[in-house]
């Protein structure tokens, strides 16, 4: 009696071992790379949401995004890309048709099948590929929108500036009251069974904070908090422009350096690239019990060796905010040009950017005291106070940002407007005045204004 005890006791532990090692690897019994547990299909959105030769950066972080899903086995015919698609053939590109990610690093731009490009990077077309709406991009790039279904998983991953409640196209901006229910009206109609989005810019906590809820099975990794900055990084003397992200980069390079992402939770990626990124604080929204699912359930899955470390990530040494890069990138061209004539033109533009952002920053002061009706006290508390933007909140401030960027500076051609968003977030946020009063005042202000752009 004791021998068949014990022999049931070993069946039964070998048969628990057998089902733990399953569940370490649960790619494995799928010829098919790409796929779920489940049968479902992985499908990813990789977006950058801006064009010139400065923002390079975003470019390139989101074609190393594709090669990893690519290498990781997830179909062309999944992944869907929306980038402008200048940088690689700018004049300003010392490697035309080479962009790379990293110092040294390969070229990430070879192979990757943009879809949309140009004036088709926008808000809606974003929303329609994400919904998987064909009609609304009926003849417009390919076509192509994320065909998929309850089984689903879909990762996102979108580059670019931010500020708070919105995201930056080249044209126009994608806002958070959309994006929230855009996300809710997926749920409900069960048009994934997950999503991941991983959010590259300033200030994106801002998109998920207070307001996704955390049962609607969409987990979210920032690069920022609400109400902060992301930070560019790897400078590029020969090509003069910052190659990467911080955020960005790490998460990649952690992707990159893992030899089996089945082995490898959300929760985990988070933390290690939270504990790297020392320029922003990293975080995580929404569904956090997701955060326990491998990262091979949405980058996909590639078992490959890898020399070195496993877990150690390189420091960056040269990051600077994305609200500076632009005046960074000409400091450094100014220093390092030896032409007296090309250092005197920089200096030239280095003067002349500090002086438009001054301008700006008048404009603000004079639309904030005009709001406050001349009070000191009320002017200093709303050019100064960093309040919370919450769902209540989007109606009255997407209202006042569009007037803004429709009346007085056109948002996506003067990123350092995004500096100033959080005035319109502390307008929203007391009682003592109404958008239509702010907008009058905007229309009183702002009378030349909107000829002005290149205040970066």
């Amino acid at each position: 009696m004791a021998l068949a005890l014990v022999a049931f006791v070993v069946t039964v532990g070998l048969a628990s071992a057998t089902v733990h090692s399953r569940q370490v690897d649960p790619f494995a019994k799928f010829p098919v790379k790409g796929t779920l547990p489940n049968g479902g299909k992985i499908w990813a959105l990789l977006v950058a949401g801006s064009n010139g030769y400065f923002n390079y950066r975003h470019q390139a972080d989101v074609c190393h995004a594709y090669q990893i899903l690519h290498q990781n086995g997830i179909p062309d015919e999944n992944i869907i890309v929306m980038m402008y698609d200048d940088i690689a053939t700018d004049e300003n590109n010392p490697t035309p048709n080479v962009i790379i990610n990293s110092p040294g690093g390969p070229n990430v731009y070879k192979g990757v099948p943009i879809d949309y490009s140009r004036d088709d990077v926008n808000s809606a077309n974003f929303i329609a590929v994400l919904t998987g709406n064909k009609s609304a991009v009926a003849g417009i790039g390919s076509g192509r929108v994320i065909n998929s279904n309850s089984q689903d998983h879909i990762f996102v991953n979108f580059v670019d500036h931010g500020a708070p409640g919105f995201l930056c196209f080249p044209n126009d901006e994608l806002h958070a009251k959309l994006l929230e229910d855009t996300l809710q009206r997926m749920r409900i109609a069960r048009s994934f069974n997950k999503m991941v989005l991983y959010v590259e810019a300033c200030e994106s906590g801002s998109m998920f904070d207070e307001i996704l809820p955390d049962n609607s099975q969409v987990f979210v990794l920032t690069a920022a908090d609400p109400r902060e900055s992301s930070y560019a990084c790897y400078y590029d003397k020969l090509r003069g422009t910052y190659l990467g992200d911080v955020f960005s980069v790490k998460w990649m390079e952690d992707s990159d350096i893992k030899e089996n992402l089945t082995k490898e939770t959300l929760h985990h990626q988070f933390q290690l690239v939270r504990s790297v990124t020392n320029t922003s604080h990293v975080e995580e929204y929404g569904d956090l019990d997701l955060g326990s699912l491998p990262v091979s359930y949405f980058q996909g899955y590639k078992s490959h060796k890898v020399a070195g470390s496993k877990n150690y990530l390189p420091p960056i040494l040269d990051a600077v905010s994305s609200r500076d890069v632009h005046l960074e990138i000409l400091k450094r061209q100014h220093e390092a040009a030896t032409d007296m004539n090309l250092k005197r033109k920089l200096k030239f533009k280095i003067r002349r950017m500090q002086k438009l952002r001054k301008h700006l920053d008048s404009v603000f002061s004079d639309i904030a005291s005009e709001v406050a009706q001349g009070n000191h006290q009320r002017t200093e508390f709303l050019l100064q106070s960093q309040n919370l933007l919450t769902y209540a909140k989007l109606p009255c401030y997407e209202t006042l940002v569009k007037h803004f960027s429709s009346k007085c500076f056109k948002i996506s051609e003067n990123y350092y407007t995004l500096t100033k968003m959080k005035i319109f977030v502390n307008m929203c946020s007391v009682q003592w005045t109404t958008s239509e009063s702010i907008v009058k005042v905007m229309d009183s202000v702002c009378q030349q204004e909107r000829r002005l752009t290149g205040i970066h």
